[in-house]
């Protein structure tokens, strides 16, 4: 069996705390086969040390390095998150574009290459994880390396022409082919990248995601709706549901509804927009005035970006407004907090609401909103409004799909949500969790894998 080797940008060390579904799924990949974990360590250094961290659990040896601070602000802080995230996102109109930047991210992945390289086997499977990676597999290449190497993006791909909008885009996109395997979240998102070869590379589609760039490379690309540790999590929303914390929770609602909305904060989960739907339910919605409570919960990303500090505030001046002009002297409507909560708390609160809120403008996915589903109470489940752009809206047939820019269309779904009997509400769950019980993050890696070993490398 062919050794795994797992590439991030960051690695999830043994005993870090907030160990998510993703990391839980890799790690018992990588105990399957034994293998190599590698990225950055997390550190930033006033130089390069050239030094490779080891650290060894079993049959999985962790491998991390160090960056310099001039490489973390060009490579992570600049080229990654402010321009490689917004034009993933659909947003050419945030790209903040720097030559400098873009160096910076090559000469990292070079970097990445160079310790990686000398670790690989000609029989490894490499897994290569996420945008901050573009160009890995190609620097890898250049160094001998014969490897299968398997990509898979974590959050959308846009379409050709904006990708063709970023200056020199085929430095970073067109690095892509030379990957053995590309993976993408939805068929919408291969079929983008389809569109992206074949129109600004030069290259063909020889068959359903079967492709050839412009030199005569050929790989494959193909879709890999990610899914979570489904039977993780409802085991602990059902544990959760007796906790202290949502005791005090339950408590403090005084009978009344809970929605909940649980984002990072950042622009591409539409938040100013969905309050602008909270809004316009409670006044399109009188008869539910008092009757339901809005939790959002946005753990606060990138401060130090300039565009993610006026979206915290803008949140913090509607919030404000909406309970100005609706809540009462025993109620306030949106509950606004800006904090991180353990899994274990937020699964509890998941169960505890009647209705969950995923209304990105653009997602791959959005795990959030098969967690909520995963966490709720079978018998007397709550109801999911979901955003069309995200790419859990290809797979949860059952929820309620509103387009998250028609602010009166998401504030009716969400009254029906409200309204919505148990039996249908139960129906809807049904259908869903059954998806995602069925590919859940064990059956996506093994998928992945699986296409991958069988790739011609």
């Amino acid at each position: 069996m062919s050794r795994l080797v797992v590439v991030s940008n960051r690695v999830a060390l043994p005993g870090a705390s907030q160990s998510g579904g993703l990391a839980t799924a890799l790690d018992a990949a990588l105990k399957e086969t034994g293998g190599l974990w590698f990225g950055w360590s997390g550190k930033v250094a006033r130089a390069h040390s050239g030094e490779v961290h080891r650290e060894a659990h079993g049959e999985i040896t962790y491998l991390t390095v160090d960056l310099s601070r001039e490489d973390y602000e060009g490579y992570y802080n600049g080229f990654a998150n402010r321009t490689l995230w917004p034009l993933l996102h659909f947003r050419l109109d945030l790209v903040d574009y720097n030559a400098m930047t873009q160096a910076a991210y090559r000469g990292v992945n070079a970097l990445f290459a160079e310790k990686l390289a000398k670790e690989l086997r000609d029989d490894d499977i490499v897994w290569v994880h996420d945008y901050h990676l573009f160009p890995l597999a190609q620097e890898l290449r250049k160094r001998g390396v014969r490897a299968r190497i398997g990509f898979f993006l974590h959050v959308p791909f846009p379409s050709a022409d904006i990708v063709a909008g970023l200056p020199h885009h085929e430095k970073t996109f067109g690095a892509l082919s030379s990957y053995d395997l590309v993976g993408f979240q939805t068929e919408r998102d291969l079929e983008r990248f389809q569109d992206y070869i074949r129109l600004f590379r030069g290259g063909r589609v020889a068959g359903q995601g079967d492709l050839r760039d412009h030199d005569g490379r050929q790989f494959v690309a193909a879709a890999f709706p990610i899914g979570i540790d489904a039977a993780a999590i409802e085991s602990l929303a059902a544990t959760a549901a007796r906790s202290p914390v949502t005791k005090r929770m339950h408590a403090s609602l005084n009978g009344r509804a809970l929605a909940i909305g649980v984002d990072r904060l950042d622009y591409s989960k539409g938040l100013p927009e969905r309050f602008r739907a909270i809004e316009r339910f409670f006044e399109r919605h009188a008869d539910q005035r008092g009757k339901m409570t809005y939790l959002q919960i946005a753990p606060v990303s990138r401060g130090g970006v300039a565009s993610y500090r006026a979206l915290r505030r803008e949140l913090e001046q509607y919030a404000g407004h909406i309970n100005g002009a609706h809540a009462e002297p025993d109620w306030t409507p949106v509950r606004y907090v800006n904090r991180t909560y353990p899994h274990p708390a937020l699964t509890g609160f998941y169960r505890l609401s009647r209705m969950g809120l995923v209304t990105p403008l653009r997602d791959g996915m959005n795990l959030v909103a098969k967690e909520y589903v995963a966490s709720q109470d079978g018998d007397d489940p709550g109801a999911l409004v979901l955003s069309i752009f995200a790419g859990a809206a290809r797979e949860l047939d059952g929820a309620l799909l509103v387009n998250p820019f028609d602010s009166d269309g998401v504030s009716d779904a969400i009254a029906a949500a409200m309204a919505m009997p148990r039996e249908a509400r139960r129906e809807r769950w049904q259908s869903m969790i059954a998806r995602i019980r069925e590919y859940d993050i064990h059956a996506w890696r093994k998928d992945f894998l699986k296409t991958l070993a069988a790739t011609r490398g």
